[in-house]
């Protein structure tokens, strides 16, 4: 949101006082307080007739500084996001002659007494600056009704869901340094940098290709090794390098904002002290890294269908690991009566069954909503259980579901109210729900627990998922829980997995997809996925094959779209090619599921570590390599786990551009050893795509291509990559929690491996013979 107008002026209709000097400065606890007047005061009439801004410095973990700016403070409290890390007990202040001090682990927080207003940010051994806040930062906002501020409220703007301007923001500047990068804020779908845009964190069902988002996050991290959380569940503007150019403008309607400046030295630091503050991704169950086959959304479907796509996925050696009902499993305009529609599914119990017989988990679709003609509708509204307008009824729109109301999470007993339902459909045999939609939430509407509609807008899909995830929790266990929701913000890391939404079947697609992965694993989320081939329109044959390969080479892995069915042979019935042939999708399918399954150990290793210190399996070429500048805008590969390089095709002629960093990396498919820091043009068939093993990897490769969940040490085999000589230690975990851990020792050409918590293992050299041992331990 623009105030100004170029370096001098303001908009019409917009006024602003700034911060301009720390008057005074006082300890409280361990916490600083500063009254910034809004004007220097020179003598004591300055101190009548004029705002004043008190700013309140904390540390509510080590290496994480929150910043709270206050003009009135007699309103009612406003919720913030769910700081799960907070604690009381941390930073350590010193007041001096020249100013105030709050040190936070590696973050050292300084506000300098007198005028020019003055707060810099700097790495507590080092002394580098991070960034700063400085003269005309720290701006109190005030709109005439005719304001020119920015363009006409957008975001889903019927029915009132649209943001409407407020009569008065508060907006702080944070310093842009010379070369400077900003990455996050969500999933975004256009540039990876930031630099130069204009972000509006509202969640909205915008589709891929707009500059809507379905989760926004207000964090973004800097490339100079910290990160800012605003904390604000509402509608947060960012101007990024944009209405002034040196700074990153993030403002907010009200009479305060609070952010917090996250440390941590690279991007993976700050991920991780992020992560501690707001939540870590959850532990996932091994089987939710299979292959996921949808009914698709508006395709036709019985039991009968369901049963010809599993058997002929099995039929051709496809290995399936869930089964997906989309939203017609209920009856039209029955969303969410959470009923089988008897029509089609006349034996749900006996279907459900007979899909666990076959060694399938059952996901089905839901929402938060409940359309008029739902059963549930008259007795939601009965009791009180949805969200309602001012005059005391039931917010209504048509908009999707007809006369659809929205369940209040806000009331603890319309939460407890939805989750019976969902606890029925758990004990009758569903194993996970897709979380759909939860960004289309009114404005003009009042809550049980008295939020803020503003607030609520984005916070919505928060507790919408919490309560969906808390059952499957409850009732499968810690580990065992997974939903596939579209829509979050700050904190849904917590409730896994998400998915990028409603793409289209094209190439262009595919990479603004792989944009919004990235840019959302920059946002603290450690597990991500994708409609394969596009969710819109019909891919050919080509489109489709690329982006099942991207597909499986994503943390999960869904074949799902809106109304096409999504079983590989048909597009070879399409294409006239045989199924036999290498470059077939069905074979497509086939070989890289195998590899997908083989690489589990690792995968699986890189999941336990999304969930214990934040850092994602997908993982931007920036947050794995932030010294090197070559990949600070690189969109289009990214490494899966620690050691694999993967960049997607995104041509008709199988051609694709990339980069390796420095360092020896190994083609996984040829063996070849090439040289890193250089860029690289490859021609890829179907069945292959660039696949880069990094120098000095040890992969744990599983020994069973049929499943995604089994004893990954039960015939393991540890495959060793070139690398300097030193040891390398590596842990491989099996579904059911035992661990083995791992000593790879190069030295002088030879490689020695010891075990502990394994006897019987192989390994052997990338290209080498393969060596057994049984006794724990053995030479290479």
């Amino acid at each position: 949101m623009k105030f100004t107008d170029g370096f001098w002026q303001l908009r019409p209709g917009v006024d602003a006082l700034y911060g301009q000097e720390a008057y005074d400065l006082e300890q409280q606890g361990r916490s600083i307080v500063a009254t910034v007047p809004t004007r220097i005061i020179a003598r004591r009439g300055d101190t009548l007739n004029r705002p004043v801004l008190t700013v309140t410095l904390h540390a509510p973990l080590p290496g994480v500084i929150g910043v709270r700016v206050e003009h009135h403070t007699g309103g009612a409290d406003e919720v913030g996001f769910d700081l799960v890390g907070a604690e009381d007990g941390h930073g350590e202040v010193t007041l001096s002659a020249e100013g105030a001090t709050l040190v936070s682990g590696e973050v050292t927080a300084t506000i300098t007494r007198g005028a020019p207003w003055s707060l810099v940010f700097t790495e507590t051994s080092t002394g580098r600056v991070l960034t700063s806040s400085a003269e005309k930062s720290l701006g109190y906002i005030t709109l005439a009704e005719h304001a020119q501020v920015d363009g006409a409220p957008v975001g889903n703007a019927r029915a009132g869901t649209a943001r409407q301007h407020a009569r008065h923001y508060l907006h702080e500047q944070l310093a842009l340094g010379v070369g400077e990068l900003i990455y996050g804020l969500g999933e975004r779908f256009g540039p990876l940098v930031k630099n130069g845009q204009v972000v509006d964190i509202w969640n909205a069902d915008g589709g891929t290709s707009s500059e809507q988002a379905y989760k926004n996050v207000p964090f973004h991290l800097s490339s100079r090794g910290y990160g800012v959380l605003v904390n604000h569940p509402g509608h947060v503007s960012y101007e990024i390098g944009s209405e002034a150019v040196e700074r990153t403008q993030f403002s907010v309607a009200g009479e305060s904002l609070e952010y917090y400046i996250v440390g941590g030295g690279t991007p993976a630091g700050v991920l991780e002290r992020y992560t501690a503050l707001t939540g870590r991704p959850a532990r996932l169950p091994a089987w939710s890294y299979g292959l996921w086959l949808s009914t698709s959304f508006t395709t036709d479907y019985d039991e009968a269908t369901v049963n010809s796509f599993i058997d002929g996925m099995a039929e051709r050696e496809l290995p399936l690991s869930v089964f997906h009902f989309d939203c017609f499993w209920m009856r039209e305009f029955n969303w969410c009566d959470f009923e089988w529609d008897p029509r089609v599914f006349p034996d749900p119990d006996g279907m459900l069954q007979r899909l666990h017989d076959k060694e399938l988990r059952v996901c089905v679709w839901i929402n938060p909503y409940i359309g008029q003609r739902s059963p549930l509708f008259e007795e939601g509204k009965a009791a009180g259980y949805f969200v309602k307008r001012p005059d005391g009824s039931v917010w209504q729109w048509d908009l999707w579901q007809a006369g659809m109301a929205l369940v209040d999470f806000t009331n603890p007993e319309a939460t407890a109210w939805y989750q019976g339902y969902l606890r029925k459909l758990v004990a009758q045999g569903v194993d996970a729900f897709k979380t759909d939609f939860g960004e289309r939430i009114p404005l003009e509407v009042d809550y049980f627990d008295g939020s803020s509609p503003e607030r609520m807008h984005n916070l919505y899909t928060q507790r919408y998922n919490e309560a969906v995830f808390e059952v499957l929790e409850e009732l499968k266990g810690e580990g065992e829980a997974i939903v596939f929701a579209r829509s979050a913000t700050a904190g849904g890391q917590t409730m896994p997995v998400h998915w990028g939404g409603d793409n289209t079947s094209s190439f262009e697609s595919l990479a603004e997809t792989l944009r919004g992965g990235l840019s959302l694993a920059f946002s603290g989320f450690g597990y991500w996925s994708h409609d394969i081939g596009g969710f819109e329109g019909s891919p050919d044959p080509g489109v489709f094959k690329r982006w099942l390969v991207f597909g499986l080479l994503s943390s999960h892995t869904r074949l799902h779209a809106s109304e096409n069915y999504r079983v590989p042979w048909i597009f070879d019935e399409k294409e006239g090619r045989d199924e036999a042939d290498p470059q077939s999708a069905v074979s497509v399918t086939r070989r890289f599921t195998h590899l997908k399954h083989q690489l589990m150990p690792y995968l699986h290793a890189a999941g336990l570590e999304a969930h214990r210190i934040g850092t994602p399996i997908m993982r931007p070429m920036q947050l794995a390599f932030p010294g090197d500048p070559a990949v600070a805008y690189l969109d289009r590969q990214y490494l899966l786990g620690p050691d694999l390089l993967v960049a997607p095709v995104m041509s008709a002629d199988g051609e694709v551009e990339f980069y390796l960093p420095e360092g020896r990396w190994t083609d996984w498919w040829t063996g070849a050893v090439v040289e890193g820091g250089r860029w690289r043009r490859e021609t890829h068939g179907f069945d292959t795509v660039p696949l880069y093993v990094r120098e000095g990897a040890v992969l744990p490769i599983g020994a069973r291509v049929d499943r995604p969940d089994h004893d990954y040490l039960d015939g393991l085999e540890l495959r060793v990559f070139p690398g300097a000589d030193g040891e390398t230690e590596l842990t491989v975990t099996t579904p059911e929690g035992a661990d083995a851990t791992f000593s790879v020792v190069r030295s002088a050409g030879s490689v020695q491996v010891t075990a502990t918590g394994a006897s019987a293992f192989s390994a052997r050299l990338a290209g080498g013979d393969v060596v057994v041992t049984t006794d724990g331990s053995l030479t290479l």
